[in-house]
């Protein structure tokens, strides 16, 4: 599943249909008691720097989507059903939050209680419109502050039926979004049949809130964990690392807009190959953080390279199916000063991720709070990623270039890069959003640029190695 932006996933004209929680629904969570469970740390964090932002003036939208075909004009009746049973299946898309003075409370419905409400927007003949529509919508139905905060939608036409779904970031994480179209499809073509889908519960991401957020108020700033960030955080001169390159930002400037980058780096053979070389040092998570580090030595100088590397933290297998925000981060520094070529980097990369992945585990605004810093919460991202999926194992990903399947991203504002590079069945994808400034896209673009030719390289230099590729 490619990553994108709502401008950029081949929207096409056609009659607009969308699905939101009925109001009766909303009406009986208004009443509904406090739930035990709490947020998540990262589910608080996000809440309160959205209201943070919202109130120095902002409007910040942070949601993500997915979007895909369905063969075919589409049987309304049986989608909304479809629709309307994968939400029943995560307890996460009917729980919310609502403030108690400055604390946060949550609040779940019934399951029995969800109906969704079905609205015939009217028919499009422009894209352009279209796609500035659904982005409004989007923007204001899937809101951080606002709850429902997830929307349905599609767009229906004589030759086939296009899905959209987004999701305030509070829900669901980029593996939750990868997992949907072919779990929307199982359950529609259910439907169609008049058979019945017999997946085991998911977990409820809420259930994990309450034990994870148990766990990580066991420690106190005392704890090994909190150490180490406040370590990293020292040598990152008091704050959280960006993406070192120059921005060409202003310090204590406004937020500025940003931009997406996105490019197929290379096709499945030299992603393959790539993976073949990288495999002795962990993979390519361990060579795309290398080749990152030695491109960034080379771009600003740094001779130690240091971001947060995103980590998934379902620990349990049970936890495969569910849809929830189950991501960590992890400090690394690399010395890419002293780097004797790529294999020293990647030497370099394995060790700095072995030594620091279990600090995934703790959720970082725990460990901030701890550190009793003033992260004061300005933007939306605490601070820079550079991630890597291996898509590939995902049900349906086969399918994703024939039915258009895209994980949206919704590009607003923000003073950091987040990219995320995604092996797909086709090659490797890279996308980022950037701050958009000249300065920015030029350093950005010679990344990505930089970065391809690296693996290129590496790929072709296996290749006449006789390096195995599977």
């Amino acid at each position: 599943m490619r990553t994108t932006d709502i401008q950029r996933c081949e929207i096409r004209p056609g009659r607009l249909v969308e699905w939101t929680l009925h109001r009766t629904a909303v009406e009986a969570a208004l009443s509904l008691p406090d739930d035990a469970r709490p947020p998540a740390y990262v589910q608080e964090s996000h809440v309160r720097t959205a209201r943070s932002v919202r109130e120095g003036g902002l409007f910040v939208p942070t949601w993500l989507g997915t979007a895909f075909d369905i063969p075919g004009e589409a049987d309304l009746g049986v989608l909304q059903a479809a629709l309307r049973a994968w939400t029943l299946r995560h307890e996460t898309l009917r729980s919310g939050f609502r403030w108690a003075g400055d604390e946060m409370r949550r609040f779940t419905l019934d399951a029995d209680a969800v109906v969704l409400h079905r609205e015939d927007v009217g028919r499009f003949t422009d894209a352009e419109t279209l796609t500035r529509y659904l982005q409004d919508r989007f923007d204001a139905a899937a809101d951080a502050l606002s709850w429902p905060n997830f929307i349905f939608a599609a767009v229906v036409r004589d030759d086939g039926t296009s899905v959209y779904m987004a999701f305030d970031h509070s829900n669901v994480d980029a593996y939750s979004i990868q997992r949907i179209p072919a779990e929307i499809h199982e359950l529609y073509a259910a439907g169609l049949e008049g058979r019945a889908v017999t997946a085991a519960p998911a977990a409820s991401y809420v259930d994990f809130c309450a034990t994870e957020r148990t766990d990580a108020d066991s420690i106190d700033d005392t704890h090994a964990i909190v150490a180490r960030w406040r370590e990293f955080i020292a040598r990152c001169d008091g704050t959280l690392p960006n993406f070192p390159v120059d921005l060409g930002l202003t310090p204590g400037g406004p937020l500025p807009t940003q931009k997406l980058l996105r490019e197929m780096l290379v096709d499945d053979a030299d992603a393959a190959a790539f993976e073949a070389y990288c495999r002795p040092y962990g993979g390519s998570l361990v060579g795309v953080l290398a080749a990152v580090g030695l491109i960034v030595r080379e771009i600003s100088g740094v001779q130690v390279y240091r971001t947060v590397v995103p980590f998934h933290t379902r620990v349990r297998s049970r936890l495969s199916d569910s849809v929830g925000w189950y991501v960590g981060g992890a400090p690394i520094e690399v010395p890419v000063g002293r780097a004797q070529g790529f294999d020293g980097a990647l030497e370099m990369v394995r060790a700095a991720l072995r030594e620091s992945r279990p600090l995934a585990r703790m959720p970082i605004a725990r460990v901030l709070g701890l550190l009793g810093s003033d992260f004061r919460p300005t933007s939306p991202d605490l601070y820079s990623i550079v991630s890597f999926v291996d898509a590939r194992g995902i049900p349906g990903s086969e399918r994703w270039q024939d039915l258009k399947a895209y994980g949206l991203i919704r590009v607003s504002y923000g003073d950091q890069v987040c990219a995320w590079t995604t092996r797909l069945h086709e090659g490797l994808q890279f996308a980022a959003r950037y701050p958009d400034t000249d300065i920015a896209y030029k350093n950005m673009s010679l990344c990505v640029e930089r970065l391809r030719e690296f693996i290129v390289s590496v790929a072709r230099s296996a290749a006449r190695q006789d390096v195995h590729v599977p």
